[in-house]
């Protein structure tokens, strides 16, 4: 269980109750939360080295160089997982939301030259400075949502120097903050502005997820399926190759229009599939088949007037895993407040409490291909969170209220209140 003879580096003591989010498959959410009681967690070298009832703690291993973290009765959890973002971008879309109060939808707006495309000329004109200066804000609100992974993809080049040059950025700033970020190919975003040679994009999109794979760039790979983006048969080759290349696959699907992408997602064996307010039945019987995690994107859905949002009830009783993200973007999600998401998740999806921590944690991992994230195991990452709130339900029911009071990342305090300093 640990190393002996060995100190703990830091011990998280004096919790109300310790949710690891690693319980045996098959259970119910509470059963997967898996529940500690009066826990407490152990890290040494920044992994998780025992956790358990802190009545059973083995004290030799607890010496006047062991820091103390007080949990203050509240809930420790494994670190957040924000499953699907576009977190690096330049320029502004505000006057779109005034548009869409206006009664605007996502189509009429793409099709005016705002959209996608408008931050993707942004974008080409900013400087890797000035990419990274605008998104290290958003990870530190991240960060004060308890987001300790978050996924971030490309999309916003559309060009092969942009598009490299967006995935390079990423891995700038995974180094210049504390969150662990996880990079993904998103070259089927959208057809260049301007540009009406789809045959040309999606061939020179092979050829530049062949240069990402060989430069190591990118873990995922990305398209979005959807009326006025890009169809099945545009981006089943890419995808395979892709696979054939080692790529994990996670698909925007099913999101504005029912388009079957849910079953292309299943039939490709894809890692996640994001968005789904349309998804059918028959969909939802795919996903569940074929293992695919399905990611839910309520701000969104919100930010976007849909008429329907995703059935996460349904999903979640036909045995889909259900992971919840805030897809932080410039238009149809700008906001990296993943409390609300979690809220929202309750309120319009149909989830429980228990389902949505479930989906922010260990079905966040998962929708990233990583058992290892978003839960709290002995010998996994020590990432984790001390929440200033009784329960499951009152974390969830505050809505969009943030609950962190202390983030720890790799066993190393990254953010925390007074009331939660370290001793």
């Amino acid at each position: 269980m640990r190393p002996m003879g060995r100190t703990f580096d830091l011990l998280v003591r004096n919790a109300g109750t310790v949710f690891t989010a690693d319980g045996a498959d098959g259970g119910n959410a509470q059963q997967l939360l898996g529940p500690i009681p009066r826990g407490a967690v152990c890290i040494l070298d920044a992994h998780i080295a025992w956790i358990g009832a802190e009545g059973d703690l083995p004290r030799e291993s607890v010496t006047p160089s062991t820091k103390i973290l007080d949990a203050g009765g509240g809930l420790v959890v494994p670190g957040f997982v924000d499953s699907h973002t576009h977190l690096v971008w330049a320029g502004e879309r505000s006057h779109e939301f005034a548009l869409r109060c206006a009664g605007a939808d996502y189509l009429s707006i793409s099709r005016a030259g705002g959209g996608i495309a408008s931050t993707v000329r942004a974008v080409r004109e900013a400087s890797d400075e000035t990419l990274v200066a605008l998104a290290l804000p958003r990870l530190h609100r991240l960060l004060a949502q308890g987001v300790t992974t978050a996924e971030v993809k490309s999309g916003y080049g559309l060009d092969a120097d942009s598009e490299l040059r967006m995935l390079r950025v990423i891995d700038l700033l995974g180094a210049r903050q504390p969150i662990r970020l996880l990079r993904t190919f998103l070259w089927l975003h959208a057809m260049p502005p301007g540009s009406t040679d789809r045959a040309g994009f999606l061939a020179r999109g092979r050829k530049v997820l062949r240069e990402v794979a060989r430069a190591g760039l990118a873990r995922f790979a990305d398209a979005f399926v959807e009326e006025g983006a890009f169809g099945q048969d545009e981006v089943r080759p890419f995808l395979e190759e892709a696979r054939t290349l080692g790529f994990g696959l996670k698909l925007h699907v099913d999101q504005l229009r029912a388009g079957r992408g849910a079953e292309f997602a299943a039939s490709l064996g894809a890692l996640s599939a994001d968005h789904l307010e349309s998804i059918d039945p028959q969909g939802i019987a795919a996903l569940a088949s074929a293992r695919v995690t399905a990611v839910l994107i309520p701000t969104a859905t919100l930010v976007l007037r849909l008429l329907r949002y995703a059935p996460g009830r349904a999903l979640v009783d036909a045995g889909v895993g259900v992971a919840v993200a805030t897809n932080c973007n410039p238009g149809s999600a700008p906001t990296e407040n993943l409390a609300l998401a979690m809220s929202l998740a309750c309120l319009q999806n149909g989830l429980t409490p228990p389902e949505a921590l479930l989906g922010v944690t260990r079905r966040g991992g998962e929708a990233l291909g990583d058992t290892s994230l978003g839960r709290l195991r002995v010998g996994g990452p020590a990432d984790l969170l001390v929440l200033g709130a009784p329960d499951v339900d009152h974390l969830v029911a505050h809505v969009g209220t943030s609950h962190v009071q202390t983030v720890v990342r790799a066993g190393r305090v990254v953010l925390r209140s007074d009331a939660n300093a370290c001793s």
